[in-house]
């Protein structure tokens, strides 16, 4: 049986459980005995990293499809180079095969000062809500916003009982309530900037993110 050291891993965005499988399974097909790590790319397409350190030094990969290779009894850090894509997915099909599918995202909006949904997006509340029910497992991340009328710290509550609405509407719709999470961030994270005290309705929404 081949023999294989772990190096140790530490990422800024740890690039998912897929990206451990696979660096598992290079470890098994190496010829060399010792460690292979490969960054894969983002589901969303952000940057991520990730420390390979061996005995003797350490190596950080940031582009995606880098490899790592840390051979057991060699000195130094770890060798980097680049692996082809196509080659990588080929010869790790299972692996890849096995992949959530992408998140979903929803945005519905709210009239002016409240948390009334407008109609239409009631709609899309039936959308999401079947989306989430369609994965197994799967949860839903919501986020509440606001437009720019009235202070900052009114619209952060504002925005977290927007995000309550969604939620306690999903809850009664029969998902689990511990397969939601929710957060409000106020009138950061503009879709549309604008100035203060601005009423714009497209900054007015909820956000979903079904994975």
């Amino acid at each position: 049986m081949m023999k294989t050291q772990m190096p140790k891993l530490q990422s800024s965005r740890f690039p998912s459980l897929l990206a451990a499988m696979l660096a598992a399974a290079l470890l098994a097909a190496c010829s060399t005995p010792g460690t292979r790590v490969v960054l894969l790319p983002q589901a969303d397409g952000k940057p991520s990293a990730v420390v390979v350190r061996a005995k003797d030094g350490e190596e950080v990969l940031s582009t995606p499809y880098q490899r790592a290779t840390a051979a057991v009894g060699a000195k130094g850090a770890p060798v980097v180079d680049n692996v082809d894509p196509a080659k990588v997915q080929a010869e790790n099909k299972p692996l890849f095969d096995m992949r959530p599918p992408p998140p979903q995202r929803y945005t519905v909006y709210f009239e002016l000062g409240g948390t009334t949904l407008t109609p239409a997006s009631q709609q899309i509340m039936t959308e999401a809500l079947a989306a989430a029910l369609a994965r197994s497992g799967g949860d839903i991340v919501v986020t509440g916003h606001t437009d720019t009328k009235g202070s900052g710290e009114q619209n952060d509550e504002l925005s977290r009982r927007r995000a309550q609405e969604v939620v306690q509407l999903f809850v009664e719709r029969q998902f689990p309530a511990n397969r939601i999470e929710a957060v409000g961030r106020g009138e950061r994270d503009l879709a549309i900037p604008t100035a203060d005290e601005v009423d714009e309705p497209r900054n007015r929404r909820v956000t979903i993110e079904v994975r």
